[in-house]
């Protein structure tokens, strides 16, 4: 009897050292792939919601014409800003990085915001030229070309021009977004040091890698994680 639970506990014992082991192995092997940060990595930054609140407030004023914010949210969809962030480890949880907010994806975020914010006010101006009695055509040309012959310019143009900014500038977002130095990593908490003009400012974030996704979020919590996925064939030796 006593043999047999000697040899039971014995059987145990080396289990338990195996799977151990085996979990020590995946740990260093495979895991500490994932605290890897190294790589080339982007990110959107959704604008959708901000340009939809700005153009409804302005779409209010238009008078006799009831509008909803879910009314614009209907036409603006998926507006993104795209934030491109290299890491590049260079010793042990530690290295440098760069980051900056890629203008020709603002470019194409604004445009496609006013295109959007356009339709919504031609569909608007049609309502309220029904309601007051206009009998031509209320076709999305014919309603251009009024606002042409009124304005003196495309919807588009008149909104750019006349209209409210339904984005932050680009410059503002380079403020917040743009910058490079050094970072460390450790627990989970991702601290990188700006290098500004001789100053050194620090934006510490927590942070998880999930195989080509990384979450980064600020570590009070406030701002929504951004997701960053490592690009192609990114990712650095």
């Amino acid at each position: 009897m006593k043999k047999t639970l000697k040899n039971t506990l014995l059987i145990l014992v080396f289990l338990t050292f195996s799977i151990s082991t085996v979990l020590l192995a995946y740990l260093h092997f495979f895991a500490s792939e994932d605290r890897k940060l190294s790589g080339e990595w982007n990110t959107d930054l959704d604008m959708t919601e901000q340009a939809a609140v700005t153009a409804f407030h302005w779409l209010q004023d238009i008078e006799a014409v009831s509008v909803t914010l879910e009314d614009v949210e209907s036409y603006m969809q998926d507006l993104t800003v795209q934030v491109h962030l290299t890491l590049e480890e260079t010793a042990r949880f530690e290295g440098t990085f760069c980051s900056n907010v890629l203008p020709e994806s603002y470019v194409v975020c604004s445009k496609a915001a006013y295109e959007a914010f356009a339709m919504a006010f031609r569909d608007l101006l049609s309502e309220r030229l029904r309601m007051a009695g206009y009998a031509g055509s209320m076709d999305k040309e014919a309603i251009e070309a009024l606002v042409y012959e009124t304005f003196g310019m495309s919807t588009v143009e008149y909104l750019m021009s006349c209209g409210p900014a339904l984005l932050p500038s680009l410059e503002e977002l380079q403020v917040c977004y743009d910058g490079s130095g050094t970072y460390e990593a450790a627990e989970g908490i991702l601290a990188r040091q700006f290098d500004a003009g001789g100053d050194v400012i620090e934006k510490t974030e927590c942070y998880i890698r999930q195989g080509s996704m990384l979450i980064l979020s600020e570590d009070s919590g406030f701002h929504s994680p951004l997701i960053y996925t490592l690009e192609m064939d990114g990712e650095l030796e």
